[in-house]
């Protein structure tokens, strides 16, 4: 079997030049799809994010519109500024940047987005809708392996998937993604028991758990699918990329792989969202 590098510039590529006609076709219509990013503070790596998603989203014809909150920001100010957001018919989707300073309530901030525009998929009720299978937002980096697993059309019909870790907006999301495509997932964590032998079992491998190089190559089944969602200091993944290599059938590398699809998902919702207001305006 030929080894597949699962590369997901040329992923990304692909969907983003498929927006370009949607976003000119809004834009005959008298419509810019515009993405709100809000960023509290001056976390250096944040600034970073947010500058490449709102170039990113200028590429394609998508307004970008920055809203930089300083630090002493509180909880209420921040639910008011997306609360103006909510209600602003121009905007479609709305990016609160992770993390905001501790001594706001994040949770409530992510709540506060409207369903309609929560294009980053942060929200309960968006992650709900996503389990049952009819979110239209999933969580962008979910959303981005499905993509490179759709790309690539690899099986995921009846296959063992093993996701490692469980956080909200990637491991649980991307396990209700994988059942939904019929696989049969196991969600694994810091407390789970033997969790190489349970790795070692599996079809499709989804990294998540944010510690560098932390998947083994000897975990990984002769010619399983990797898909690594980590990225940690000096662009080094979640699994031993080199170790694991050797073993996979298809692997995404890092960087490159998971990472620019992420940011072409936050655009196609985008796009979507623009689309769904204005078939609803009309």
């Amino acid at each position: 079997m030929e080894k597949i590098i699962l590369d997901g510039r040329t992923v990304a590529k692909h969907v983003t030049e498929k927006l370009v006609d949607r976003v000119k076709e809004l834009k005959a219509r008298g419509v810019t799809p515009c993405l709100a990013t809000i960023l509290v503070g001056d976390d250096p790596s944040s600034e970073t994010y947010v500058k490449m998603k709102g170039n990113a989203c200028e590429r394609i014809g998508i307004k970008s519109l920055r809203i930089h909150l300083p630090k002493e920001t509180l909880t209420d100010d921040l639910l008011n500024v997306i609360e103006e957001l909510n209600q602003d018919k121009s905007v479609h989707g709305i990016l609160l940047q992770h993390p905001v300073p501790s001594h706001i309530d994040e949770r409530k901030a992510f709540e506060a987005i409207a369903i309609t525009k929560d294009v980053d998929g942060v929200t309960s009720l968006g992650f709900g809708q996503t389990a049952f299978g009819f979110g239209k937002y999933p969580s962008c980096t979910p959303a981005a392996i499905m993509e490179i697993i759709n790309y690539y059309q690899i099986p995921i019909n009846g296959k063992f998937a093993v996701v490692v870790g469980r956080s909200p907006i990637l491991g649980k999301p991307v396990s209700a993604l994988l059942l939904n495509g019929n696989a049969t997932v196991t969600t694994c964590h810091s407390h789970t028991v033997n969790l190489s032998e349970i790795v070692k079992q599996a079809d499709i491998v989804v990294a998540a758990v944010g510690k560098p190089n932390f998947i083994k190559g000897d975990w990984i089944k002769e010619g399983a699918v990797v898909l690594d969602a980590g990225y940690n200091k000096g662009n080094i993944g979640d699994v031993d990329y080199q170790e694991c290599f050797e073993k996979a059938g298809a692997i995404t590398p890092v960087p490159g792989g998971v990472g620019p699809v992420t940011i072409s998902m936050l655009l196609k919702h985008t796009v979507i969202s623009a689309e769904t207001s204005t078939e609803q305006s009309h």
